[in-house]
């Protein structure tokens, strides 16, 4: 009986033996695992406090593709980019530049044929008796200028668009993560008490 109980022990502990170097094993098998996760990972990211933090790797062609999908298609680059809600405002923009640049022609239209008929000798215009030839005249040159400046402001926000999906595509990916960092501080000097005022960088491994 004592034999039986004797082998029942010895085998417990045996069975407890293996039953941790099995648990130790799987445990180690684990944090290899987890290791080789981590360095994956890693490669993609950044490790702050022994926690992953992952980003989008970076695209240097992204900024060059967002400036020219936006001069192929104005919005297209921020569409690229998912900022969808900047597509509304260019186009208000650019609508906002080709109405006034329609309209100031239209107007400059009228007051040019008015013009013209005067100096034919005719009397029959809508401005007759209102505005005198030389009003005419000085209406023509307001509304040109006037069609001019909205033809340029149009183009300036044409190429506004451009320049705008591109800084939006470098700014995207810059860095701006807690390893890295540029800030301005202010420290008491021990030896002759008085203030300094400078700028830390700080860059982490």
């Amino acid at each position: 009986m004592k034999n039986k109980l004797f082998i029942l022990i010895i085998f417990s502990i045996c069975f407890s033996f293996s039953a941790l170097a099995q648990e130790k094993e799987s445990k180690e098998e684990e944090n290899k695992a987890l290791k080789k996760e981590k360095k994956q990972l890693a490669d993609q990211g950044i490790v702050i406090d022994g926690e992953i933090s992952t980003r989008e790797p970076i695209d240097p062609l992204t900024p060059a593709r967002a400036a020219f999908y936006s001069a192929v298609l104005p919005g297209l680059g921020h569409i690229h980019l998912k900022q969808y809600w900047k597509v509304p405002v260019i186009y208000v923009g650019l609508g906002a530049g080709v109405y006034f640049y329609l309209d100031n022609h239209k107007e400059y239209n009228r007051y040019r044929d008015a013009y013209k008929r005067r100096l034919a000798g005719f009397t029959d215009d809508e401005f007759y008796g209102a505005i005198t030839d030389d009003g005419l005249e000085e209406a023509q040159k307001t509304l040109r200028r006037n069609k001019e400046l909205s033809l340029l402001v149009t183009a300036g926000i044409y190429i506004l668009n451009i320049v705008w999906a591109n800084v939006d595509a470098h700014l995207l990916q810059f860095n701006v993560d807690e390893n890295l960092t540029f800030m301005p501080h202010y420290k008491i000097n021990e030896f002759d008490n008085t203030g300094d005022v400078g700028l830390s960088v700080n860059f982490k491994f």
